[in-house]
């Protein structure tokens, strides 16, 4: 393993700082959903509560 130096420590972090510009970019722009996505969307929010599933139920379905 390297040794962790200044400058490591200073590489790190400008390598964090572009990271952060580009999620902070991703998140700024404005993306549309496709129509296919818009009809399921719309689908989905016309389903009654009752119909999904708990996250205890999920997790019961899926951790045994």
């Amino acid at each position: 393993m390297a040794p962790i130096t200044l400058r490591t420590i200073h590489d790190e972090l400008h390598n964090l700082q572009r990271d952060i510009q580009f999620i902070k970019h991703a998140i700024a722009e404005d993306f549309e959903l496709s129509g296919d996505t818009q009809k399921k969307l719309i689908e989905a929010r016309k389903s009654p509560r009752t119909a999904y599933l708990s996250q205890k139920e999920m997790e019961q379905e899926f951790l045994r």
